[in-house]
C-alpha cells in the first residue's frame, strides 16, 4: 500500500451540474470481481484510473466498495472524492463503516465536508464525532451552518426535529407566482432539493404548500394564497416512527415540520422516512426476538449476553410449568403411551397459531392501525381464524391417529383438544399485546415470552385434560 498524503482532491468528474443536480451515474453491483479490480488499482496508486472509475458511481455503490476494502484501502478511496461526494458517500455507509472512516479524517477535511451536507445529514455526521473534533467542526463552518446543526441536534435522534433538514422554501401568502418562481430559483441555485414550497403568513405560520411542478401551470400574478393546497404537518417532538405513518398514510413527497407555534422550522422528505422504515422494522424484529435493539453496536460477549439473557430466563421459567404440568399428569402418560407422540404437534401449532396471531397485533399497534378501541373487533375477528384453521388442524390429526394407531376414540379426543389449543393460542395471543400497551410495556419485546410461556403450559393443560376426561 502506497503511503501517500490523502487530500481530499477536487476532481472534475465530480462537479455538479447547475442547480447542484450530479451527472448521471450508473448502477453498478459490487461483486468480487469489481472489488478485486479496485484493490489492484489501490495497490498500483493508479489514481486516474479510480477516479475515471468513481466518476460514473452513485455515492451508494461507492459506500458499498468501502464496506468491502480493508481500512488503508478506504483511506485511500476516500481521499479521492472531492467534499461534496464524501459527504453524500458518509450518509451512506453504515455504522461501523462510517466511524471507521471519520477516525482518520482530520477536523479540517470534516469541516469541508459537513459544509457540503444538507442539515440533517450533517447534524447526523456531528453527532458521531467525539465532542471536541465536533465542537471544532462547528466553531469552523459557517455560523449559519453551524446554527442549523445544533438546533437539529438538541430534537431526540428518533423524533421529528431529529431527522428533518432545515433547506426549506417558504413563500409569503401575499407573494404572487411570479415572485415565488423566482424565490424558488435562487433556492436551487443553492443546490438545494427543491419539490415543493411551503405558504406562511407574516408571522410564520403554515397556511399550505405547493408544488414546484404547480407554479409553471399558475397565472404569474395570482396570489399564493389563491393556489396554495392545504398541508399536513407534523410537531417536532413526534416520534419517527409515526412521522412515517402520516407519510404512508397521506401518500406525501414530504412533510413540512412546525414548533408550538405552527411555524415551519424544518420538512422531512420521504428518503430520510425509507431509512425510519427499514430503522423501526429492524428494530421491532429484535424486540420481538427478545433483544433490546443495541445488540449490533456491541462487540462485548458478556454485554450481549445481558440483553438477551433476561428474556431467556422468562421463557426458562415459563418452560418449567409446562414441566409441572407432565408431572401431574403421569397418570395418563402412563395409561396411553401415544399421548407423548402428539405432544410436539400440540405445542408447535399452538405456539405458531399465537405468534401469527401476536405479530399481526403488534404490528398493527405499532403502525396505528390497531388500537385498544377496536380489541372486541380484533379479538373476534381472530377467534373466527383460529376455529377455521383448528377445525382443518384437527380433522387432520384425527385422520392420523385412525389410520396410524387405528384408535377413532383418541383421534377424535386429540382433535377436539387441538382445536381448543389452536383457539386459546390464538385469541391469547392477540390479547396480549393489547394488555402490555395498556399497563405501559413495548408489546414488541414482552409479547414473545409471554406466548411461548401461556402457550406451552395451557396448551398442555388443555390436551391432557382432555385425555383424563378420555381414560378416567
Amino acid at each position: 500500500m502506497p503511503q501517500k498524503s490523502d487530500p481530499i482532491v477536487e476532481s472534475p468528474v465530480y462537479r455538479q451540474a447547475d442547480g447542484g443536480v450530479p451527472h448521471g451515474f450508473r448502477t453498478v453491483e459490487v461483486d468480487e470481481e469489481l472489488l478485486g479490480d479496485i484493490r489492484e488499482l489501490i495497490h498500483e496508486d493508479a489514481r486516474i484510473s479510480l477516479l475515471n472509475i468513481l466518476a460514473d458511481l452513485h455515492p451508494a455503490d461507492i459506500a458499498d466498495l468501502l464496506e468491502n476494502v480493508d481500512p488503508d484501502g478506504k483511506r485511500y478511496l476516500v481521499g479521492l472524492l472531492s467534499p461534496h461526494v464524501a459527504g453524500d458517500v458518509l450518509a451512506e455507509l453504515g455504522e461501523s463503516a462510517r466511524e471507521e472512516v471519520l477516525s482518520f479524517l482530520t477536523p479540517e477535511k470534516l469541516t469541508t465536508i459537513v459544509s457540503e451536507l444538507e442539515s440533517d445529514d450533517a447534524a447526523d455526521l456531528v453527532a458521531k464525532l467525539p465532542k471536541p473534533v465536533a465542537d471544532r467542526v462547528l466553531d469552523t463552518i459557517e455560523a449559519e451552518e453551524a446554527a442549523s446543526v445544533e438546533s437539529l441536534l438538541k430534537f431526540p435522534k428518533d423524533s421529528a426535529g431529529g431527522i428533518m433538514g432545515t433547506e426549506v422554501l417558504k413563500v409569503f401568502s401575499t407573494d404572487t407566482v411570479k415572485t415565488a418562481i423566482r424565490k424558488a430559483r435562487e433556492f436551487a441555485r443553492r443546490g438545494l432539493q427543491l419539490d415543493v414550497l411551503y405558504v406562511v403568513d407574516q408571522r410564520g405560520e403554515l397556511r399550505g404548500f405547493l408544488p414546484v411542478g404547480d407554479l409553471v401551470v399558475e397565472g404569474p400574478g395570482r396570489r399564493m394564497a389563491k393556489v396554495m393546497k392545504p398541508a399536513v404537518s407534523v410537531r417536532a417532538d413526534l416520534d419517527q416512527e409515526e412521522v412515517a405513518n402520516i407519510i404512508e398514510k397521506y401518500d406525501l413527497v414530504s412533510v413540512p415540520v412546525v414548533n408550538d407555534r405552527n411555524q415551519v422550522i424544518g420538512r422531512i422528505t420521504v428518503d430520510d422516512i425509507v431509512d425510519v422504515i427499514k430503522e423501526e422494522a429492524t428494530e421491532d424484529i429484535e424486540r420481538m426476538a427478545g433483544l433490546a435493539g443495541t445488540e449490533e453496536t456491541s462487540s462485548s460477549v458478556f454485554a450481549t449476553s445481558r440483553i438477551r439473557l433476561p428474556w431467556l430466563l422468562v421463557g426458562f421459567f415459563g418452560e418449567m410449568l409446562s414441566a409441572l404440568v407432565l408431572r401431574s399428569f403421569q397418570a395418563s402418560l402412563d395409561q396411553i403411551i401415544a399421548s407423548a407422540f402428539f405432544i410436539p404437534i400440540i405445542m408447535a401449532m399452538g405456539g405458531n397459531a399465537g405468534i401469527q396471531s401476536s405479530a399481526i397485533v403488534v404490528r398493527g399497534l405499532a403502525t396505528g392501525e390497531v388500537h385498544s378501541g377496536k380489541i372486541g373487533k380484533r379479538l373476534t375477528k381472530e377467534a373466527g381464524i383460529a376455529i377455521v384453521n383448528g377445525i382443518i388442524l384437527s380433522a387432520f390429526l384425527f385422520g392420523v391417529c385412525a389410520y396410524w394407531l387405528g384408535d377413532t376414540r383418541f383421534g377424535l379426543v386429540a382433535g377436539l383438544a387441538l382445536l381448543v389449543v389452536v383457539a386459546n393460542a390464538t385469541i391469547v395471543g392477540a390479547l396480549i399485546p393489547f394488555i402490555l400497551e395498556r399497563f405501559e410495556v413495548d408489546p414488541a419485546i414482552a409479547t414473545g415470552p409471554f406466548i411461548t410461556t401461556t402457550n406451552d403450559s395451557l396448551g398442555l393443560l388443555i390436551y391432557f385434560w382432555f385425555i383424563t376426561l378420555l381414560y378416567s
